[in-house]
């Protein structure tokens, strides 16, 4: 099962990807790419060039910045089917209490309130669409209550409240929310808040023993979006090897 959807003469679908200049995002952008989307990534830093990638600056934060990314999606592609939700900031390992007020508003503007604003954004776009799909990229600490990283667990905890929000609110348009929960894939940004030994012991714990890769989120991604994944919705759908199991 892919979400390939561009066969029996329907349009390619559109879609943004959020966070998809580098790491998890930049494969979950490539995959749909491959699957025929047509894709714009939106990232502070959008990532090296790519053809058949549309790569926009964008601060998710931001709900003019957004405002104006999603009116050139329309304007340029005609619609939107498809959005990830990947824009995020990783922690540090730190005592929660050196965690500032600042600090945890942060966390949770950027991984939580940046994904409401780029739905509000797109809203009209994907309720036009009929087939229209939220993919939003969370994460395995919210379930495992990682020690030192209160604000980044606190804000993903804080985007699955908001996937089963958007799912009830979205559902009578037929629009699909899910989240997408990654394992401990060694890239460049988690390698610099986990070692070695913390990379292996997670791999130690999952019933298939082997490190996680980009392109198993990306997989995961591609069906939610797809027409395989319509009466799907709601849901938090862990691909980490077993590690967590429900």
């Amino acid at each position: 099962m892919t979400g390939s959807d561009t066969a029996g003469g329907e349009e390619p679908r559109t879609s943004v990807v959020t966070g998809g200049g580098r790491g998890l995002g930049r494969a979950v952008a490539e995959r749909l790419l491959c699957d025929g989307h047509r894709v714009t990534v939106l990232d502070l830093d959008p990532g090296e060039p790519l053809p058949g990638l549309r790569l926009l600056a964008c601060d998710v934060t931001d709900p003019d910045a957004v405002t104006a990314a999603f009116a050139r999606v329309a304007r340029e592609d005609g619609g939107l089917d498809v959005l990830v939700n990947g824009a995020g900031l990783l922690s540090p390992r730190t005592s929660y209490r050196e965690s500032s007020k600042e600090e945890l508003l942060r966390y949770l503007t950027v991984n939580a309130v940046g994904a409401v604003l780029t739905v509000q954004a797109a809203h009209e776009q994907l309720v036009a669409s009929g087939r229209g799909a939220v993919v939003n990229i969370a994460s395995r600490t919210f379930f495992t209550g990682s020690p030192g990283q209160l604000g980044y667990v606190a804000s993903k905890g804080a985007l699955l409240g908001i996937t089963r929000v958007l799912a009830r609110e979205l559902g009578p348009h037929g629009i699909t929310v899910n989240a997408a929960v990654p394992g401990q894939v060694a890239t460049p940004g988690i390698r610099q808040h986990s070692t070695e030994a913390d990379l292996n012991r997670t791999m130690a714990q999952q019933a298939i023993p082997r490190r996680g890769q980009p392109q198993d989120l990306a997989g995961l991604v591609s069906f939610l979006a797809g027409d395989d994944a319509r009466m799907i919705t709601g849901q938090t759908v862990v691909c980490d090897g077993g590690g967590l199991l429900h």
